[in-house]
């Protein structure tokens, strides 16, 4: 879809759920946001430092390995189902719905594992490029029974680029972003439920990118809409 002028003067960009490229086998399957693996589209470039957003399912007891192959911040949101992790020096854990796992890593690979028999589970990851990143490993526990209100995702101390929310709003709830830093961009991602932003109508996975404006406007439309902003340095 080409970008728009919106009434402040921001440019945005839908990223509709039903256009998102796809990769799978009979265990996994994968919905990108963003070019990602073989899947490369024209007008689905990264956004900025933002390199991925991948909504992924994953089969009984299977296992997903993944590579970072530049300085990244990963955040892995467990949506349905717990998942395990195992990173190449050997530490592993568990995240349940209601927890991040935040990465940073320079390069390195990562496993995810449904540690279920017989039940599928679904997360999304997602990629901040940071070339000055540091190994790190961090789970945070986020309360989204605090609701119509954006809650701050932690990142290192050392870290500008980026700053990432996540909130869960009530139906017919309104409410703004401010965007902190002149001439950033802003990436809006519905993770369920439905919301209005700056007059566009976004449904659960859509995503919406915004260039050069000052505010996000936005209302839920729906009761237990959860809603990802991710605002990023030009």
């Amino acid at each position: 879809m080409s970008a728009k002028v919106m009434n402040d003067s921001s440019e945005a960009r839908i990223y509709l759920s039903g256009q998102r490229g796809y990769s799978g086998l009979d265990w996994f399957r994968s919905l990108h946001t963003f070019n990602f693996g073989t899947y490369q589209a024209e007008g689905r470039m990264p956004f900025g430092v933002l390199q991925v957003l991948n909504d992924d399912t994953l089969a009984a007891e299977a296992t997903l390995g993944m590579h970072v192959e530049q300085g990244t911040e990963v955040m892995i949101i467990p949506l349905s189902g717990g998942l395990q992790y195992r990173l190449a020096d050997g530490r592993k854990g568990f995240a349940s719905p209601g927890e991040i796992l935040h990465l940073s890593t320079q390069a390195g690979s990562y496993e995810i594992t449904n540690p279920y028999p017989d039940t599928l589970i679904n997360f999304l990851q997602v990629w901040i490029k940071n070339p000055k990143a540091e190994e790190r490993l961090v789970i945070e526990q986020i309360d989204l029974t605090e609701r119509n209100t954006f809650l701050p995702l932690q990142k290192p101390a050392n870290v500008s680029n980026y700053r990432a929310f996540i909130g869960k709003y009530d139906g017919r709830m309104q409410s703004e972003y401010q965007i902190t830093q002149p001439g950033a961009g802003v990436f809006v991602f519905v993770i369920e439920g439905a919301f209005e932003v700056q007059d566009r109508l976004l449904e659960s996975r859509d995503g919406l990118s915004l260039k050069h404006g000052r505010k996000v406007e936005f209302e839920a439309l729906s009761s237990h809409a959860l809603l990802l902003v991710i605002e990023i340095e030009d």
